[in-house]
């Protein structure tokens, strides 16, 4: 609980009492490698904050047999099908875990009774999904103006500790490139 700790006081103070208040409404969960945290199909009715461990979010096309990472999750970083908990619809993506994970997960009704309750974590809430909604804006414009060295080199730049945790090939997927186009961009 306490790298969720770091993670709110980096955006707001908060007291003792508030944040174990707040850590009740959080269940820990383990996942090993390789197992599903959320699978199309699924009712989602979670959203994780990533202890420990890195997890993708992906499509899969069948047809294609190809899968298109949109989201790669570290420590810190928040994950779950945001439309099908929104919503309350089925899961339209997958998250899977590329290494052991330790989770802290909150139900959707939790975490609404404490934006009710407690304005501070609303203001907490606020500003991970705008910031979040922002990443997504930018990761959006990147593969339409950039090309794949800029992408590469961005992603990088933004993520110097991913490529020693993830395999090429994840991030080629999440690149939109090849494995070999990949490879020589990152020569």
């Amino acid at each position: 609980m306490e790298s969720l700790r770091r993670h709110m006081e980096a955006i707001l103070s908060i007291t003792d009492e508030e944040f174990e208040y707040i850590a009740s409404h959080f269940e820990k969960k383990k996942l090993r490698k390789h197992a599903y945290l959320v699978r199309e199909g699924d009712l989602v009715n979670n959203e994780y904050f990533v202890v420990k461990g890195c997890l993708k979010a992906y499509v899969y096309d069948e047809e294609k047999v190809k899968e298109y990472i949109f989201q790669f999750a570290v420590e810190d970083w928040w994950i779950t099908d945001r439309e099908a908990i929104i919503k309350g619809t089925k899961a339209t993506i997958n998250i899977d875990c590329l290494e052991d994970c330790e989770l802290l997960s909150i139900t959707k009704a939790n975490r609404d009774k404490l934006c009710a309750e407690m304005p501070k974590f609303k203001d907490y809430l606020f500003i991970k999904v705008s910031n979040g909604y922002v990443s997504l804006q930018k990761r959006v414009l990147t593969l339409i103006r950039n090309n794949a060295r800029e992408r590469y080199d961005l992603f990088i730049k933004q993520y110097p500790h991913l490529p020693q945790r993830i395999p090429k090939t994840l991030i080629a997927s999440y690149l939109g490139v090849s494995r070999e186009t990949l490879s020589r961009l990152s020569k």
